[in-house]
Parts: structure tokens; sequence; C-alpha cells
């Protein structure tokens, strides 16, 4: 019987995963076995850290303006001062708020001075 030689197909896919792999370190980057664990591994990873980042970032823009807003006397809460927003519907993401409050405290200052002079404009008749 004559011999067969093996066709590439086999050859192309673990070529395809060691392209993957090439920036691993030691047998995870060499050993084709070793390699297919990483590679799931990363991927599980991957796909966990992405909501984690979103999460995360939304932590850091609360933050981020609650110290403003306490720090310079603009509202004393963070989550009443989101609750009169939603209320005025000015329809500001926290991360716009945050940048806002990052590169620009006066414009937040103004947005809360609207936010107050329309609490005031809504009491005002109902007191009377």
């Amino acid at each position: 019987m004559t011999r067969v030689k093996r066709g590439y197909i086999a050859r192309r896919r673990r070529k395809k995963i060691r392209l993957f792999a090439s920036s691993f370190q030691g047998a995870h980057s060499r050993l084709t076995r070793t390699i297919v664990q990483q590679k799931i591994r990363a991927l599980v990873s991957a796909h966990r850290d992405r909501n984690r980042q979103k999460r995360d970032f939304r932590r850091l823009w609360i933050t981020r303006i609650n110290a403003v807003i306490r720090e310079k006397d603009i509202y004393y809460k963070y989550s009443i001062f989101i609750n009169d927003l939603y209320k005025r519907k000015l329809l500001l993401n926290r991360k716009i708020l945050a940048q806002i409050a990052i590169l620009n405290n006066k414009c937040l200052h103004m947005i809360s001075n609207e936010i107050l002079k329309k609490e005031d404009w809504k009491e005002s008749p109902e007191m009377i």
C-alpha cells in the first residue's frame, strides 16, 4: 500500500489558532492543546469584562458628578440632582454630565441654577 500524505486542513486550523495566541507566554503560545484552553479562557474574560467595563465607567461618572456637586455647593445630593434633571426633562446622560463637571464647572452650575429656578417657579403659584 502506498503512503498517503496528509492534507493541509489540520495544519491550517492549528496555524490560525497559533496566530491568536502569538502574544501569550511560554507553552501557551506553542502547544496546541494549551493554546486552545487559553483561547477559551481569554474570550470568556473578554466577554465578562466588557460588561464590567460598562459598570465601572458608570460608577466613575457618578462619583465625578457627585464630587463636583458637593464641592461647589451646587446641590447637596447626587440622587436629588439626577431626579430633578429627569423631572425637568433635561435629558443629559451621566457621561456628558461628568465631562461637563470636569471640564467646565460653571456650565454644571448653570444647569443646576436652571433646575432651581424652575422649582421656584413651580412652587410659587401653588403657595398662592
